[in-house]
């Protein structure tokens, strides 16, 4: 499976998004650290849940961190992440 795959299953599981996006950014980041061949090591996250209101932004992000513990040890380099609540743009 892709990891852009399991990445939007782990979190959709975890916090059931009302809007998720996941991208690949390897390509962009190809010879600098943490890239390898063939990529699926630099994402891009949105996701928008009613799991986070109330949470501060740190908090919205070490919770998706969390839930996606074991591959960032092993094979995600680098993960940015816009964490909404509903209603928050």
């Amino acid at each position: 499976m892709a990891m852009t795959d399991t990445i939007r299953q782990k979190l959709t599981a975890a916090f059931s998004p009302t809007a998720l996006d996941v991208k690949d950014d390897s390509a962009r980041h190809e010879g600098h650290a943490g890239h390898r061949p063939g990529g699926e090591t630099h994402f891009s996250v949105r996701i928008v849940s009613p799991a986070f209101a109330g949470l501060s932004r740190v908090e919205r992000q070490r919770r998706v961190y969390a839930v996606l513990a074991e591959e960032m040890t092993s094979q995600i380099h680098a993960l940015a992440l816009v964490t909404l609540a509903a209603g928050e743009k």
